[in-house]
């Protein structure tokens, strides 16, 4: 009677660890089909819920057409991909649409022109005058090959000037990564930097059409100019910040001279494209010169901050032990 009773126990549990591993391959490696029976529908239950991919072809149909009924009565929401992921629609303060999806309205701002635009900091030390020829060289260069090309000079100068920032802000982030540590906000400071800057260019573009020699030259300078700045940074971030602030103090100067263009009328005081009258809260009849000004004053701000930036490591500390200028734009 044990015997039979021992034999019977054996032969249960082989059949049901027999249907355990028929279950366990079905839902892994192939999709049952619905005669199967229930081990089968189980695992293919299992591996539905837990892969990424829609389940059935029928019900991804159903699912589109609650989504379309869904959108249909909530027209405010914008579906932008096969995920489902929308935002409402923006609106701007008179109450028309937001046109923009590279920034948003809480991003815009207005600028502070009552900045000082003539400061100049004075090279001290070797890596100071260092980098002050080394801007001045570039700019001689520039000069030669732009001339009085005013709008073609600031877009080939916007390309550079929004590299620095983004450099920096990148290598601290992996800083930060590495040693567990807080950055200080300078991360996002110099990341605003680099934004703020492509944002120039963007404008920019609205103005002036680059050609295709001048499209080449961007390229290229962008090519060499990052990767020489990468290996700048991180040989010596205080130069390089340095180098950035004479290059800010060129740029300045860049813009004055636009100005000074524009109101004597060797360049057409045009209107400002719309990009620029939302990003700086410009007025809707604003010019070509409240750009110009508007953006001399943001190029003077990251002026001071890279100047601050190096000061701060001349003085032996890291940028996280001072305050970050984040949020002046």
């Amino acid at each position: 009677m044990r015997n039979i009773l021992i034999r019977s126990t054996a032969r249960a549990l082989f059949r049901s660890g027999g249907n355990y591993h028929r279950s366990f391959s079905t839902a892994v490696i192939v999709q049952p089909r619905q005669h199967q029976h229930g081990g089968g529908a189980c695992g293919s239950l299992y591996w539905q819920r837990m892969s990424t991919l829609p389940e059935k072809k029928d019900q991804q149909t159903e699912e589109n057409k609650n989504d379309a009924k869904n959108n249909g009565n909530n027209s405010n929401a914008v579906v932008s991909s096969y995920w489902g992921i929308s935002r409402p629609k923006v609106l701007k303060e008179d109450g028309t649409e937001w046109p923009w999806n590279c920034f948003m309205p809480w991003e815009s701002y207005s600028s502070d022109v009552s900045i000082d635009v003539t400061k100049h900091h004075v090279p001290k030390t070797f890596g100071d005058k260092l980098a002050f020829r080394s801007v001045k060289f570039l700019r001689v260069l520039s000069d030669l090959y732009f001339k009085e090309r005013y709008g073609c000079h600031a877009m080939m100068l916007e390309t550079i000037a929004a590299v620095p920032g983004m450099v920096g802000g990148m290598l601290l982030h992996l800083k930060s990564l590495r040693k567990f540590q807080h950055a200080g906000g300078w991360i996002k400071a110099l990341l605003e930097e680099a934004e703020n800057e492509r944002m120039h260019l963007m404008t920019m573009v609205e103005l002036v059409k680059p050609s295709w020699h001048e499209r080449l030259l961007v390229i290229t300078a962008q090519g060499v100019f990052f990767n020489g700045f990468f290996v700048f940074y991180i040989l010596s971030p205080k130069i390089a910040h340095r180098f950035v602030g004479y290059l800010e103090e060129e740029a300045v100067i860049s813009y004055t001279q636009h100005l000074d263009a524009i109101e004597s009328g060797k360049v057409e005081n045009v209107p400002a494209p719309a990009i620029a009258i939302d990003y700086w809260r410009l007025p809707k009849d604003a010019t070509l010169k409240d750009v110009i000004t508007v953006i001399r004053a943001d190029e003077a701000h990251h002026r001071d901050v890279n100047h601050f930036a190096s000061d701060i490591h001349h003085q032996g500390k890291e940028l996280k032990e001072a305050p970050a200028p984040v949020g002046y734009h």
